[in-house]
């Protein structure tokens, strides 16, 4: 990229430069996948702490975490999406997000970067008949020859999940 306002050849403004309108979005890997979430929902990204298990907690909940006083639950969304498990590794992150006035953190193998993705490179959630998916994805975004799945965070987090969500009012 040269200068402040570059943008790459994608149609993808990394740093905010862009006249069109624009959605910013933390993007992070699951396995092969590439996601999206809104960057307003995130508060922040730590690295892989430990957490605390909860006896009896649904399979998708890693644990809770004591961010600077606030009991805060995580989610694994390797096992929400009920993805094959992996050993944790130095680029494993949890981006902590702010859904429906409550915090929750979710692990990711990896995170991006922030993009600026305009709403014309944004095409609906296709329907694939299973009403789970339909609701968690917000969109898909072209971005170069790849897709980057927009995740509707407070229903990956807490819209579908009823134990989810009563671990976070518990919180």
């Amino acid at each position: 990229m040269a200068g402040p306002q570059a943008q790459s050849d994608a149609g993808i403004d990394y740093l905010g430069g862009s006249s069109t309108e624009n959605n910013q979005y933390l993007t992070f890997t699951l396995d092969t996948e590439e996601y999206g979430i809104d960057i307003l929902k995130v508060q922040e990204i730590k690295g892989n702490v430990a957490t605390t298990r909860v006896p009896g907690s649904p399979p998708e909940v890693a644990g809770v975490l004591n961010l600077r006083g606030t009991v805060v639950p995580i989610l694994d969304l390797r096992r929400k999406f009920a993805l094959p498990e992996i050993v944790y590794d130095q680029f494993t992150a949890i981006i902590v997000v702010v859904v429906k006035d409550r915090v929750m953190g979710m692990i990711v193998d990896r995170v991006s970067e922030v993009m600026n993705i305009p709403a014309a490179d944004i095409q609906p959630s296709p329907d694939f008949g299973n009403s789970m998916s339909s609701a968690t994805i917000q969109g898909m975004a072209k971005v170069g020859d790849k897709l980057v799945i927009l995740l509707d965070i407070e229903a990956v987090l807490i819209g579908k999940s009823e134990s989810a969500k009563q671990l976070a009012i518990a919180a």
